[in-house]
């Protein structure tokens, strides 16, 4: 297991974003506390919740030191990552959505990647169900139906990323955040602007996360049409171009070091 170099240092944050989640979010909360060890936290980002999620936010909270509850932006859903992200301190950042379940040794394993490869982001796959019962599966493997991989090009083109499954080390903070408002997704950016940061992205084959679908998701597994495809796409691209120029031009830290020692 990776520890921390830093005594009393926070070895992994869980990055988690929640908006009118209740009816699956205790679910969630005990498959992420299960694995957490001493030195880990919990970051819950909470973007104006109608309901009970605060409520019961409140109430884990209340037991668990781990966990660290804020108020987010009000700005949608790729702003409250980044938001949940920014107040994260672990060596490690781990994305959760709200209405997933963990499977045993997902962190671990993630930090046993990362300890093996040079790879700012770990990535694995994850079995896709529908509403209450995870008995339900509608997908046996997100990485077959999304082809998955790592690569610049091959996810510019078609992005094989999933936020609820990813990973990334707490370096490429600097270059991800903060996202740009105008793209389509926050996993599409932090995963390509990982692969950039370090060659390729670590695909574990390993199937740990159910991935819950339901009426209220806020992502969808629909492609959309080839015009808005193509648009999200140069939006993208141009997103990219600026960040990693703008990088280049005042590349400092230990993320200008890595790159250096291990490109």
């Amino acid at each position: 297991m990776v520890e921390n170099p830093q005594k009393g240092a926070v070895r992994v944050s869980v990055a988690m974003v929640t908006y009118n989640g209740e009816p699956y979010l205790r679910e969630q909360m005990d498959s992420i506390l299960n694995q957490l060890g001493e030195l880990d936290e919990l970051v819950i980002s909470d973007d104006g919740s109608k309901d009970h999620t605060l409520e019961i936010l409140r109430e884990y909270q209340a037991k668990d030191p781990r966990i660290r509850l804020c108020s987010g932006p009000g700005r949608g859903i790729k702003k409250n990552v980044e938001h949940a992200v920014l107040k994260t301190e672990g060596n490690y950042i781990i994305l959760a959505d709200q209405d997933d379940i963990w499977l045993p040794g997902k962190i671990d394993k993630a930090l046993e990647a990362f300890e093996k490869s040079n790879a700012m982001v770990v990535i694995h796959d994850a079995r896709v169900f529908a509403g209450e019962t995870p008995g339900n599966i509608v997908l046996e493997s997100f990485y077959q139906f999304r082809s998955s991989g790592a690569g610049i090009w091959k996810n510019m083109v078609k992005n094989s990323y999933i936020g609820c499954c990813m990973a990334f080390r707490r370096e490429l903070k600097e270059l991800i955040l903060p996202i740009p408002a105008q793209i389509e997704m926050h996993d599409q950016w932090i995963g390509i602007l990982g692969d950039y940061a370090s060659g390729k992205s670590c695909f574990l084959p390993e199937t740990l996360l159910l991935y819950r679908r339901h009426g209220d998701n806020n992502s969808s597994m629909k492609h959309y049409g080839i015009g808005k495809m193509l648009r999200n796409r140069l939006v993208f691209f141009r997103c990219f171009f600026v960040r990693i120029v703008h990088f280049r031009q005042k590349r400092h830290g230990f993320l200008g070091n890595f790159k250096k020692n291990n490109g």
